[in-house]
């Protein structure tokens, strides 16, 4: 992101009237988040505190990195809620800008008759310096934002920012972001690295019951006991010295029917040779 110390044109401060966003409980007046003083899709421009800063395109590591932060949450975000990328919002009379990923909630705000302002809010920071990321911050802070994260992509670390101190906090590599906003907690690791993005989607979709993983998980807890049941005749018939064929010990253990493996384990409680195990009642 090139910063341009140019001041702005505020070409829209405004509109005051039913149906604009401006009050938020002790947080005095502000523009409807979704008037502009940029034009979204034509130019990359944002504005932070009247100055044009340029959204340039990304390379390497951040791109790669935003693409997780779009995978992960997404899969995360619980029912009632949706999750953007670079959505623009109207955060004071002088500033115009997007995050990189925002989760806020569905449907109309009442008050405002537009979209709800974002709950949780994830800044990659990559080329960008520093005093930006807090600048933008404060921003979404004062303007209602209750949690604002940023992944640190070159350091390979998630902070938090505090509105009590006006600082970042750094979060504990090992540490989940808890929040009504995600059906499950959202592993910082998950942020960071792509084969921990995988296993925490597939936690969120779990979490959500997704229909294709409680049919796979079904499907693997019936490959489990019918394994263990396999063993389990396997052993008993050894433990009584009966001996059966390799063919037979293969189509045990290839079974996945449980009401005939469970015929087969009584058989084998009492066989005392493989005759006897083999032959039909």
């Amino acid at each position: 992101m090139d910063e341009k110390r140019v001041p702005y044109s505020l070409k829209a401060p405004g509109t005051r009237g039913p149906g604009s966003s401006l009050q938020l409980p002790g947080r005095g007046s502000f523009p409807a988040i979704d008037d502009r003083l940029v034009e979204p899709e034509i130019t990359r421009d944002e504005i932070i505190g009247g100055r044009r800063v340029v959204a340039s395109p990304a390379k390497e590591p951040h791109a790669t990195q935003h693409t997780e932060l779009d995978y992960v949450v997404r899969a995360h975000v619980a029912p009632g809620y949706r999750v953007a990328a670079d959505l623009l919002t109207r955060h004071d009379k002088e500033s115009d800008f997007a995050t990189d990923v925002c989760v806020f909630k569905a449907g109309t705000d009442p008050e405002s008759g537009g979209r709800h302002l974002e709950e949780i809010a994830f800044e990659l920071v990559s080329e960008q310096n520093e005093r930006l990321a807090t600048e933008k911050a404060v921003r979404m802070c004062r303007r209602g934002v209750r949690r604002i994260f940023t992944v640190w992509v070159k350091e390979q670390r998630v902070c938090e920012w505090s509105p009590d101190k006006q600082s970042w906090k750094a979060l504990e590599a090992g540490a989940h972001i808890e929040d009504p906003c995600l059906v499950a907690p959202l592993a910082l690791a998950a942020l960071l690295d792509a084969a921990a993005a995988d296993h925490a989607v597939v936690e969120a979709l779990a979490a959500k019951g997704d229909p294709t993983i409680r049919q796979r998980e079904a499907v693997a807890e019936a490959r489990g006991k019918a394994a263990a049941k396999a063993d389990a005749i396997l052993e008993v018939l050894e433990a009584r010295g009966v001996t059966i064929g390799e063919t037979q010990r293969q189509e045990i253990l290839r079974c996945q029917d449980l009401d005939r493996l469970d015929r087969w384990l009584r058989r084998a409680s009492v066989a005392s040779s493989d005759t006897e195990f083999t032959s039909e009642p």
